[in-house]
């Protein structure tokens, strides 16, 4: 990875953080993009050269200005994200708009605006999906359909360009994050370590995945020899979708 250059969003914490880190380690330049302004430069204070990135992806404008100043662009991993507990008739038009707001159209403006830099290296999208995307979770109905669309975007990329970019989606399962201490936090606060035991059982392997597991495989979708590997949709679950 020795000088390509590396954006990611949502890379303050969790599988970001963990992403900026493995390709700062494989010795990529790193921006760390995120809306979290202390936790982002604390991560670049860590790794040496990183660079700070404050984004918020549903902007259009300033998607667009953030990226009218990259000069060059190798990576793109499309993290961001956020999460919502509700069935159908549970969710709200306004919070499904907001999950399609930053899963989705975040995900689009960001990748639009990359790819004339990610079409001048014949670089490497990244998307962070879900199993979510793959199967039915029980009470998320716009997280699914939003992880859904990740996927399907995803594919759709590598077949408008099969031979300029390389375009790949992770879905992983549920992975000790802060994402998921947030959930614990809102939801389940008066039962927490019942609710955490659960959640290591829905993996077979019956542990929540790790930042650092999701991030490898990142860095191999990024590199030199995953040449031939686009519009592929990897499963990094713990078993969970082999049932």
């Amino acid at each position: 990875m020795d000088g390509r250059k590396a954006l990611i969003t949502g890379g303050a914490s969790g599988i970001g953080a963990a992403t900026c880190r493995a390709l700062h380690a494989a010795g990529a330049q790193v921006t760390i993009a995120d809306i979290d302004q202390r936790g982002a430069e604390a991560l670049s204070r860590e790794l040496q050269g990183a660079s700070v990135l404050i984004l918020d992806i549903t902007d259009e404008a300033a998607v667009a200005y953030a990226f009218a100043r990259i000069a060059a662009l190798d990576i793109l991993v499309n993290n961001a994200g956020i999460g919502l507990v509700g069935g159908v008739v549970e969710t709200a038009l306004a919070d499904f708009e907001r999950l399609f707001r930053v899963n989705v159209q975040g995900m689009f403006l960001v990748t639009r605006a990359a790819m004339p830099l990610l079409l001048a290296s014949r670089g490497s999208i990244v998307n962070i999906g879900s199993v979510a995307g793959l199967v039915g979770v029980k009470k998320r109905f716009a997280y699914c359909a939003t992880k859904g669309a990740a996927i399907a975007m995803t594919r759709q990329l590598a077949v408008d360009y099969p031979t300029e970019l390389r375009a790949n989606c992770i879905c992983p399962g549920t992975v000790d994050t802060p994402f998921v201490e947030a959930y614990l936090e809102k939801y389940h606060r008066h039962e927490k370590e019942k609710v955490r035991a659960e959640l290591n059982q829905r993996q077979p392997v019956g542990r929540l995945g790790r930042p650092e597991e999701i991030a490898n495989m990142v860095l191999y979708l990024c590199s030199p020899e995953a040449e031939f590997v686009s519009g592929s949709v990897l499963t990094i679950d713990g078993g969970w979708t082999a049932g």
